[in-house]
């Protein structure tokens, strides 16, 4: 039986860290990115992913100018998000920020609308703000064709969502071999409970944000012996197009230049053979040997933290830095989840509740030291 995307092909246009003139606060090269776009359409390819944040709200309008002004609306899916958590106090002003993403991308519909980063604090926004309720008088109208969230949480709350609102369509999150076994992401159990709710999947962050690009050597040689012609991050695109039930997968494409190495991979996908996998099986064993914090994400020592300090998230950020040596990713990261509602790593007042409840026995305190001192 045939699932919704499964003839979408399954290299999709992540709209998020597009190129750039002046660094990531200036201005959309749009000259490059209307190249991106007409050899991303040539090659076959149409799923193109925006956001209303994205770019500092750069980002849907350059989707205007460079796909929806210049080609047909029925050639491409476009997707966009609403981001309830980010800013509006009333049901109205909510509601308002998908008529904004409408008018700046000019596309008439969305083929897919999503609910922006379920999860944690985060959902109670859309319940508070009826937002489920309003993309589905949106598909009845025909302003959007298919209805769904994107996702960062846990497993278990995720099946939650999906119980609790069974006619969503779809489910965004992030996968990769990465962070196929991680306490806080926990891609593999995200993706079990999207296959039990029989949920398609788009896959977002495949690359980990760039980390399985450019992996330490003791993790690089084992791709390179396994084929020195194929790039690091094919590796992790096809690991995560080779599941079943995807839509497509996301890459955040930046430059003309990485486009075209996505495209030589994926043109002619094919799912990893056996073999395949066992070479990103070995990869993925030498990361977590890597030493790190320790951390399984239960949670416990949020729970009593005063603060309100996300620790396992400020963890998982530290361990970017540990594992891949991505100092930029895992300052962005740590930037995030303040973002999100978490206090500073320095704002822990050494009161000790945490450590007493970590089952890992985590030195904590002397941790969130650590992460302050490397990350802020």
């Amino acid at each position: 039986m045939a699932y919704l995307g499964e003839n979408i092909r399954k290299l999709g246009f992540g709209l998020m860290r597009l190129p750039m003139i002046g660094g990531h606060d200036g201005e959309v090269d749009i000259g490059q990115f209307k190249e991106m776009v007409d050899l991303f359409l040539a090659k076959g390819f149409t799923y193109f992913d925006t956001a209303y944040g994205y770019a500092n709200g750069k980002s849907e309008a350059a989707a205007k100018t460079a796909l929806v002004d210049r080609y047909p609306r029925e050639s491409f899916q476009l997707a966009t998000k609403l981001p309830a958590w980010a800013g509006p106090e009333t049901a109205e002003e909510a509601k308002q920020m998908f008529q904004t993403s409408l008018e700046r991308t000019g596309a008439g519909y969305f083929d897919f609308y999503l609910l922006h980063n379920c999860g944690g604090g985060r959902t109670a926004s859309f319940d508070k703000f009826g937002i489920w309720d309003y993309v589905r008088e949106l598909k009845e109208k025909g302003l959007i064709k298919h209805m769904g969230f994107s996702f960062h949480d846990t497993a278990d709350e995720l099946d939650r969502l999906l119980t609790a609102h069974p006619d969503m369509e779809f489910v965004q999150l992030q996968i990769n071999y990465g962070d196929w076994e991680s306490g806080s992401v926990q891609s593999r159990k995200c993706y079990e409970v999207a296959l039990k709710h029989n949920k398609p999947i788009i896959i977002m962050e495949p690359v980990k944000g760039g980390a399985l690009a450019n992996l330490p050597d003791r993790v690089g040689c084992i791709f390179r012996e396994a084929d020195p012609t194929l790039p690091q991050a094919s590796w992790a695109i096809r690991f995560a197009a080779s599941l079943q039930n995807i839509v497509t997968v996301l890459s955040g494409m930046s430059t003309l230049d990485q486009m075209k190495s996505n495209i030589s991979y994926m043109e002619n996908f094919k799912p990893l053979s056996a073999e395949e996998k066992a070479v990103v099986e070995r990869a993925r064993q030498v990361l977590i040997d890597i030493p790190q914090v320790p951390c399984t994400s239960c949670a416990y020592c949020v729970k009593d933290c005063p603060q309100g300090i996300h620790i396992p998230q400020m963890f998982d950020a530290m361990n970017r830095y540990l594992v891949y040596d991505d100092l930029d990713a895992a300052k962005f990261a740590c930037g995030l989840e303040q973002m999100f509602g978490s206090a500073k790593a320095s704002a822990c007042i050494a009161c000790g509740a945490c450590e007493s409840v970590c089952p890992q026995k985590i030195q904590i305190i002397d941790e969130l030291k650590r992460v302050a001192t490397t990350l802020e």
